[in-house]
C-alpha cells in the first residue's frame, strides 16, 4: 500500500478529495493542518453529527492511499495536469506498512465505566469484576458507544434513577442511534421500551444490539412512537431538540420525566425557552463542556 502526500489550500480541498476518491482510485483520503503542532495551527471545531464549519485549513494536508505505487504515481500525475489543481503540490509517495487495521481499531475501543457497578464493553473485552450490569456495544454505523460525554451522562441519569424503572412502564428511545439508552433503560428495569429513528440503520443497529444484550424492546422509525411515556429520552442535538420540542412534550405522560442531551453549556437558555411553555428544563449533569437537561411533568 502506497500513501501520497498533497499540500493544497482550503478553496481545493473538497475537489482534491473528491477527485481521488471518485475518479483517481484512492482507497481513502484524509485531511489535517499542514500547520499542526505550530504556531500558525488553527483547530476547527464542530458538534457531533455535523460537518465542520470548513472543509479544510488554510494550507491543507491531503493523504490518499493506493494499493500500487503505479496506481499513486498515475493519480499524481492525472491530477496535478488538472488547470483547476494548479495549487496543489505533491508532498511525497511513500510506501505504508500493512497493519491489522481491525486489531488497531478494536484497540481504540475499551470498557467504558457509566457508575462504578455499570459499564459498556465492547464484545473483544472482559466486563470489569465490579461490574453488575453490563452493555455490550461495538463501535458501528450508528451513533452511540458510549465514548461521548452525551451519552455516559444520559446512562448515568437512568443508573442513579434506577429505584423508578418500576414506574417507567413504557419508555421513549428519541432517536436511538446504536440503541445504548433504550438498552440501559430495558436493563435497570424499565418494561415496555420503543427506540426510535429517523435512520433505518440506526432502527437495524439498535434490534441487533437489543439481541445482543438479551433485552426487549421495539425498534422502528419515529411513527412508532405512539400515545405517551413516563420517560422520554432525546440524546440528539440541541437545534432538533427545539424543532421536536411540541412532540416530545405530546409523548411525555403526566409525572413524567423528560431527559434531553446533545446540549452543549451555552445552548442552556435556548432549550429552556423553547420547552417552557409546557415544562421546566433544568441542567442535572455536566462534562467536558456538555450538559444533561432534565424536567417532569407537572
Amino acid at each position: 500500500m502506497f500513501e501520497l502526500l498533497l499540500l493544497a489550500p482550503e478553496d481545493s480541498v473538497e475537489a482534491v478529495s473528491d477527485a481521488l476518491i471518485d475518479e483517481l482510485g484512492a482507497l481513502s483520503v484524509s485531511v489535517e493542518d499542514a500547520d499542526a503542532d505550530s504556531a500558525a495551527e488553527h483547530a476547527l471545531f464542530g458538534e457531533p453529527g455535523m460537518p465542520a464549519p470548513r472543509g479544510g485549513w488554510q494550507r491543507s494536508v491531503l493523504k490518499a492511499l493506493f494499493d500500487t505505487e503505479a496506481e499513486a504515481t498515475e493519480a499524481a500525475t492525472l491530477l496535478l495536469a488538472q488547470d483547476w489543481a494548479r495549487s496543489v503540490h505533491v508532498q511525497s509517495l511513500t510506501r505504508v506498512e500493512e497493519q491489522d487495521w481491525v486489531r488497531l481499531t478494536q484497540s481504540q475501543f475499551t470498557p467504558v465505566e457509566i457508575t462504578p457497578s455499570f459499564w459498556i464493553v465492547p464484545s473483544w473485552h472482559d466486563a470489569p469484576a465490579a461490574a453488575t450490569k453490563v452493555i455490550r456495544l461495538d463501535p458501528g454505523l450508528a451513533f452511540g458507544t458510549g465514548t461521548h460525554p452525551t451519552t455516559r451522562m444520559c446512562l448515568r441519569w437512568i443508573a442513579q434513577h434506577a429505584a423508578d424503572a418500576p414506574c417507567w412502564s413504557r419508555v421513549l428511545d428519541y432517536g436511538c442511534g446504536s440503541g445504548i439508552l433504550a438498552i440501559g433503560a430495558a436493563l435497570h428495569g424499565a418494561r415496555a421500551v420503543d427506540a426510535v429513528d429517523i435512520d433505518p440503520a440506526a432502527v437495524e443497529a439498535t434490534r441487533a444490539n437489543a439481541q445482543a444484550n438479551g433485552v426487549a424492546l421495539h425498534a422502528g422509525l419515529p411513527d412508532a412512537a405512539v400515545g405517551r411515556y413516563p420517560l422520554v429520552l432525546a440524546n440528539i442535538l440541541a437545534t432538533p431538540l427545539k424543532l421536536l420540542a411540541p412532540l416530545l412534550r405530546a409523548h411525555l405522560a403526566p409525572g413524567g420525566d423528560l431527559v434531553l442531551a446533545g446540549i452543549l453549556e451555552r445552548q442552556a437558555d435556548e432549550l429552556t425557552q423553547a420547552y417552557a411553555p409546557w415544562c421546566a428544563l433544568e441542567v442535572s449533569d455536566r462534562e467536558d463542556g456538555w450538559i444533561l437537561m432534565t424536567a417532569r411533568m407537572a
